[in-house]
């Protein structure tokens, strides 16, 4: 097959995403994951933390991973469920211009992923303070999703993510499960939901969105790549 080669974009102190995204490749050897690193310490709502999410750092990475010639660019960061889409797309559009390569993010892959799905009506998982929980929520709102359901743990992170079990995320899954949500997200790329979510799914019969696997999602469609090869992995991977 023809090799595809996906430039991620990384928050520096996540520990999940790249082992996660090589077990969702690992049947798929002509795709690659490829990451380069954005300073990202902790996530709260404070002017000083949003900095971190700046375009001129992104542009600087998006940069780099070209000179690797990826076929296709991925902030892997959910900063944009709470900050806002404008954000991602100015982050996109940005990098774009500096490479000639086409860019999505977590949070643009996912308005997708929903729509493609029709999900209206969602329950949400994630790691975060409440005041990000809130801001998620409230831009979701903003697009015509309704939040049914949620679940936070008022972790300020963002190491710290890496360090709540997949045992508990599939926990929280399962119970927000119970209110019969269109879609399940887990909203977070270094959060360990991304191997119980396919089983949950299967389960379940409700589509369960991992940030992680919506972001591999996400690039591959940005490459022009067929994500079919992991359809395995979840529902997601057919759309």
């Amino acid at each position: 097959m023809t090799p595809i080669r996906l430039g991620m974009l990384t928050p520096s102190s996540n520990t999940v995403l790249e082992p996660a995204t090589a077990r969702l490749l690992a049947e798929a050897p002509h795709i690659t994951a490829h990451f380069q690193r954005l300073r990202v310490l902790q996530i709260g709502l404070d002017p000083g933390l949003a900095a971190q999410f700046d375009t001129a750092p992104m542009v600087e990475a998006a940069g780099f991973l070209a000179d690797a010639k990826v076929h296709a660019l991925c902030w892997n960061g959910t900063s944009g469920s709470w900050l806002g889409l404008d954000a991602d797309r100015a982050v996109c559009a940005a990098a774009t211009a500096a490479t000639a390569i086409p860019c999505t993010t977590a949070t643009l892959a996912l308005h997708e992923a929903l729509a493609r799905l029709g999900a209206r009506r969602i329950a949400l998982v994630t790691p975060y303070l409440r005041e990000i929980q809130d801001a998620i929520v409230a831009e979701f709102a903003a697009a015509g999703i309704t939040t049914i359901v949620e679940r936070h743990l008022d972790d300020p992170g963002n190491y710290s993510f890496a360090d709540h079990p997949a045992s508990r995320v599939d926990a929280l899954v399962r119970e927000v499960a119970a209110d019969c949500p269109d879609a399940i997200i887990i909203n977070c790329t270094n959060f360990r939901g991304t191997e119980g979510a396919a089983f949950i799914e299967a389960e379940t019969g409700i589509p369960v969105l991992d940030s992680i696997a919506v972001s591999l999602w996400g690039a591959l469609r940005a490459a022009g790549a067929d994500t079919a090869p992991l359809a395995r992995h979840g529902r997601l991977f057919t759309l």
